[in-house]
């Protein structure tokens, strides 16, 4: 008599985003400053000090340095999907430029959305309430 053979299952999973690879959802970053306008001192201070080290840190995300003439330093943020986000840097300090970068670069570029008051949605038309241990029938025994 002959074995039957088994049947295995695929022992190895398909790579996807966070279990084999990681795809940064983050893929430029866009300094914009003012060259002569004192709200963007402490963004020229960040660029000229400490945004080469940041690069070499993060090389997965392309960094781009323009001058903005009379106009307020902004770092502009482009996603993978397609999106982008704007932040001020004229009121932070350069660890604060260091803390909203991190935030940038932490973020996935999606809508943020409210986790209190969030709509209830169901699958059937009708609403049929809650059920009730109270209110249900008695099993006969």
């Amino acid at each position: 008599m002959q074995p039957i053979p088994l049947l295995r299952a695929r022992l190895t999973s398909a790579p996807a985003n966070g279990h084999v690879a990681f795809i940064p959802q983050i893929r430029k970053l866009v300094f914009e400053y003012c060259n002569d306008w004192p709200t963007s001192a402490n963004t020229r201070t960040f660029i000229r000090r400490d945004l080469i080290p940041f690069a070499r840190n993060h090389q997965h995300v392309e960094m781009v340095v323009k001058q903005r003439n009379r106009k307020e330093p902004i770092v502009r943020a482009f996603y993978v999907n397609g999106r982008d986000k704007v932040i001020a840097l004229n009121k932070l300090e350069v660890t604060g430029i260091h803390k909203k970068l991190q935030l940038l670069l932490d973020s996935s570029g999606q809508k943020i959305k409210p986790l209190k008051r969030r709509t209830v949605e169901s699958t059937t038309e009708a609403a049929r309430g809650i059920w009730s241990g109270l209110h249900a029938e008695r099993p006969l025994l």
